[in-house]
């Protein structure tokens, strides 16, 4: 049967995606395997890099270390965020929005922003460290920051947001029901708690750790700021590339710190499908009940735990704003003037704010489009079927490995096809060293999160709208445009939004991908802390933060009005 032109667009745009995913995905992961396998004359060497890492003891002890500080921060990150999530969620404490955006504040920072604000406070001349400069020596405490304390201190505070995000969600999906009828047969809060609480949010919480685990075992900022000479795979990573430019084994390195983020996706995804529906048609949502010690607990908690995050930030800011931390902190610009660094911070902000901009247009468009080819299909073909595990991929791959996998892949001018000794140009050649193959790294870097996003928001859609469409004869695209896209329209700007924070606060990617002459932000607080300019590192640091709150204030503006708009619009119908 010979396929009408809407057919064939769509098939068209799919074949589009899959390719995409393919060549941004599969080729430099293979490429990155292959590498793996040979020196750095491009020779095979079989398995001697992984003999010669595995003989290391060095690189050994990286690898202890980072299981060890993974594990250390995912618990203590989940059990602060679960006590924060339920404050918020289970108890009649008030100012409750107050608390929900403190506790998302570090997520409009780069990681190294948090380890930076940590050495002002605890490093060998920090606040805390010396009583507040001397004037409350009685009040100075050392923590020996440098090391497992301080990477620990730093992955909690980049992870605690995400898991809270996470925990809140489930805590606010419980039915009501199962506490009246446990409050009807006598049981205690105590046992309340362990026999219904816990069990409906162990998925929750097993997802949350395997989150924080993968989200600590790749992170590159913290560790770089306040590891010392605490080594992880990920600083052995930049280590091996951009220190001692050994690509090899930089390629192992990455390899070896893929398998556990790996491992972590499917374990995930498993459990994923395990969990039941909570929530009904019958369901009623969970009520607070006044308890004033309880509540008493819960808000000298969240209190202290939202003056912890305030402090990391008021750090930033007086030392980016001081004429030298610690000794004189007069008001001054000085730490924002880089007229003798590359162009001045104007070259940086304009290259960081391109790049979001771009990410966020190109991953929006990738992922809504490929979720709705696929979620508005009535049947499922193979190929589908990949673009979906293609689409869930990049959540398991982390941003180091995906930056220097696209050094091998995209730095290549011609593939040499195995056994064959046929060469043939490698087309995507042209995007190493431009702002694109940077936009391309983000796209894919963020690229599950948006996929899963649009996803969940096209399924909340009636698949009537798109028969009835077809059945009329109306194009699906038509459809798409009037419909689908306006009706999505909230879920659209979420993923845009995710998209360009995320760009403006991620390095381990971009860390191996920029150039002189695209140089970025967040790239810069790391040049920036390398040399010893920790003020000027400060002060990058809040410019991003101030443009992702700008961004995040505008992206609240266009919400409520697209809410009084779809409000207006009952109105008038009803």
């Amino acid at each position: 049967m010979e396929k009408t032109k809407d057919e064939v667009i769509r098939e068209i745009l799919t074949w589009f995606i899959l390719i995409f995913l393919i060549v941004a995905i599969v080729f430099p992961l293979g490429l990155l395997l292959t590498k793996s396998f040979e020196n750095n004359s491009g020779e095979f060497i079989g398995l001697s890099n992984f003999k010669e890492y595995f003989s290391n003891k060095n690189l050994l002890i990286s690898l202890k270390n980072t299981f060890t500080i993974s594990i250390a921060s995912s618990v203590i990150s989940l059990v602060l965020a679960f006590i924060y999530a339920y404050g918020v969620q289970r108890t009649t404490i008030r100012f409750k929005n107050i608390f929900k955006y403190i506790a998302l504040m570090p997520l409009f920072a780069p990681t190294m922003m948090h380890g930076i604000s940590l050495v002002y406070l605890f490093g060998r001349k920090g606040a805390v460290t010396t009583g507040f400069f001397d004037k409350l020596p009685q009040l100075a405490f050392d923590i020996n920051l440098y090391g497992a304390t301080g990477i620990i201190i730093a992955e909690v505070l980049y992870i605690f947001p995400q898991i809270f995000l996470v925990l809140n969600i489930a805590l606010s999906t419980t039915d009501y029901r199962l506490y009246e009828a446990a409050d009807m047969l006598g049981t205690s809060n105590f046992r309340k708690f362990f026999t219904i609480t816990l069990p409906n949010m162990k998925y929750g919480m097993i997802s949350s750790f395997i989150i924080a685990f993968i989200l600590s075992f790749t992170d590159f900022g913290a560790p770089k700021v306040v590891g010392g000479n605490f080594s992880v795979l990920a600083t052995d990573v930049y280590i091996k590339v951009v220190g001692q430019n050994n690509m090899s084994m930089g390629a192992v390195v990455s390899i070896i710190l893929l398998i556990p983020s790996v491992a972590a996706f499917f374990i995930d995804q498993k459990i994923q499908k395990k969990q039941g529906v909570v929530l009904n048609a019958k369901s009623i949502p969970y009520t607070a009940k006044e308890n004033k010690a309880r509540d008493i607990f819960f808000y000298i908690y969240t209190i202290l735990i939202c003056l912890f995050i305030i402090s990391i930030f008021v750090t930033i800011f007086v030392s980016a704003f001081s004429k030298l931390w610690p000794y004189d902190l007069s008001f001054s610009f000085n730490n924002f003037k880089f007229y003798d660094y590359n162009g001045g911070i104007e070259i940086f902000f304009k290259n960081s704010f391109i790049l979001a901009v771009l990410s966020g247009i190109f991953g929006t468009f990738m992922t809504f489009m490929s979720a709705y080819l696929i979620e508005k299909k009535e049947k499922k073909t193979i190929k589908d079927k990949v673009i979906y595990f293609l689409s869930l991929i990049p959540l398991a791959l982390p941003g180091m490995v995906i930056g220097i996998s696209y050094i091998f892949f995209f730095n290549k001018s011609y593939f040499t096809i195995p056994f064959l000794n046929i060469s043939i140009m490698n087309p995507f050649n042209s995007l190493y060293k431009t702002i694109w193959i940077m936009v391309l790294a983000n796209v894919i870097h963020f690229y599950s999160i948006s996929f899963l996003t649009a996803n969940t928001a096209l399924k909340k859609l009636d698949k009537e709208f798109e028969r009835v469409s077809l059945s009329m004869g109306i194009p699906w695209y038509k459809t798409f445009s009037n419909v689908t896209f306006p009706m999505c329209l909230e879920s659209i700007l979420e993923i845009f939004f995710y998209y360009f924070v995320n760009s403006m606060v991620t390095i381990s990617a971009l860390v191996f991908l920029y150039t002189s002459s695209l140089n970025l932000l967040s790239i810069a607080v790391i040049n920036l802390d390398d040399t010893g300019e920790i003020a000027k590192a400060s002060a990058m640091s809040i410019v991003i933060l101030l443009t992702n709150i700008i961004i995040k204030i505008i992206y609240q503006i266009i919400l409520k009005f697209l809410q009084k708009r779809k409000n207006k619009m009952k109105e008038e119908n009803v």
